[in-house]
């Protein structure tokens, strides 16, 4: 660790009593002299909030920082119930404001540069934050090269909406406008991808929003996979709920999708064009622009790890969680997210004590709403193996027969998870 008297001043430390109080955001009140080490956490979604919360609460003399470029958290899973109109985006939001009373500096700017050399983060404002360890969790960026013609102009007519927030909002003022009868086309990229069943999800629940305010409309599903997780769980909701109103085409039946054309609308695939009256397109993915810029991410465009400390494979003193790090079988979905923020903070924790971290057991679940009342779920536990996390007994998933009772009582508990994951990472 380079004790602060060697550290170069920063304006961070010229006018940190003004910042801190113009944001009500306290810097902990241990003195850095006492700090058992400096810890920065970039990003702050349900990883890196998970772990800046989880490391003070490890050892409160950690310096701990958490920079998000933005103020309020705007969250993921739920984000296709505000899209189908079940759901007002604020229940999306949070605030970083308990992290703060936790003791975790939060800092409102936009990372712009990673200096592994100097073990620096520097944001928009040219503040240099110094760190003994790093914690990148920048969750996904679109790897708009593998699509030609999509790119953030092309975004406001094509949306996305697979970073929660104005385009969830863009999504549903689009479908709210369509006339009775249109179509509605969602373009499904390869894995790897953030949540792998929720554009699934996401079909089902605009199915569900078109069949009660738009019965003659349809919902086209163009897939870059053959198979998808939950298949026949979802297979059987659509026939049970929704009848022909879903249409899938999948990858071996031409539904890659490999351009697409935002000025008329026009999605090309490999057995010929669709121009749908809403477009909702799911780019290829890879890590967040922070761990390219970091040097953490390999020839894939996501980052390589040790899965018992998280550290960097590629960049040293630096630990990638969350979406952004290559997992193996464990999903990329908020629940893994949280699981490894909490354990990537165990781990640094003892780094720091000069101890060898534990291998963690990891578990992920991931529930799926495919209408009110009708909700089914995915288990699994995950632990090291070799270089990535391989699952291990104990997993389940819903029955496919099922009956509807269990449905309802998945999407209640569903609803349940999620208000103990927001408010254990933000509350």
């Amino acid at each position: 660790m380079i004790p602060m008297s060697t550290r170069p001043v920063t304006r961070r430390n010229a006018v940190l009593g003004i910042t801190a109080a113009a944001a009500t955001l306290a810097r902990p009140s241990i003195s850095r002299a006492r700090s058992a080490g400096l810890v920065v956490v970039v990003g702050g979604g349900f990883g890196g909030a998970a772990c800046a919360r989880a490391l003070k609460r490890a050892n409160a003399s950690l310096d701990v920082t958490l920079i998000d470029a933005n103020r309020v958290f705007t969250a993921c899973p739920f984000s296709n119930e505000v899209i189908a109109g079940l759901r007002d985006i604020q229940l999306q939001q949070f605030s970083y404001d308990k992290l703060a009373a936790d003791g975790v500096f939060v800092v409102s700017e936009t990372a712009t540069r990673i200096d592994p050399q100097q073990q620096s983060v520097t944001v928009e404002d040219s503040t240099s934050f110094f760190y003994d360890r790093l914690v990148l969790s920048p969750g996904i960026d679109f790897h708009v090269e593998a699509l030609p013609g999509y790119d953030d102009a092309a975004s406001e007519k094509m949306p996305h909406a697979w970073k929660a927030g104005a385009q969830t909002l863009l999504l549903r003022r689009q479908l709210e406008a369509m006339d009775d009868g249109g179509t509605v086309a969602i373009a499904i990229p390869a894995n790897p991808s953030r949540c792998p069943p929720a554009p699934y999800e996401r079909a089902s629940l605009i199915a569900h929003y078109l069949k009660t305010k738009k019965p003659r409309s349809k919902v086209l599903v163009l897939d870059a996979k053959d198979n998808f997780s939950q298949q026949r769980l979802f297979e059987k909701a659509w026939k049970e709920l929704y009848g022909d109103m879903i249409e899938r085409i999948a990858l071996s039946q031409g539904g890659r999708v490999t351009s697409v054309d935002a000025p008329t609308k026009t999605i090309v695939t490999e057995f010929g064009n669709y121009t749908p009256d809403v477009a909702n397109v799911i780019p290829p993915q890879r890590a967040g622009h922070l761990a390219q810029i970091a040097g953490a991410a390999d020839a894939t465009g996501w980052c390589p790890i040790d899965p018992v400390t998280f550290e960097s494979k590629l960049a040293p003193n630096i630990h990638v969680i969350g979406d952004a790090c290559l997992g193996g079988g464990i999903p990329k979905s908020a629940s893994a997210a949280s699981a490894q923020g909490k354990a990537c903070a165990a781990a640094i924790v003892s780094l720091l004590a000069g101890r060898a971290p534990e291998a963690p057991r990891l578990t992920g679940v991931c529930y799926t709403t495919v209408a009110p009342g009708y909700g089914f779920s995915l288990a699994g536990n995950y632990r090291p193996r070799g270089d990535i996390f391989a699952e291990v007994e104990g997993g389940a998933t819903s029955p496919v027969d099922a009956p509807r009772e269990l449905r309802a009582r998945e999407a209640t508990e569903a609803e349940r998870w999620f208000q103990t994951i927001t408010a254990d990472t933000f509350g």
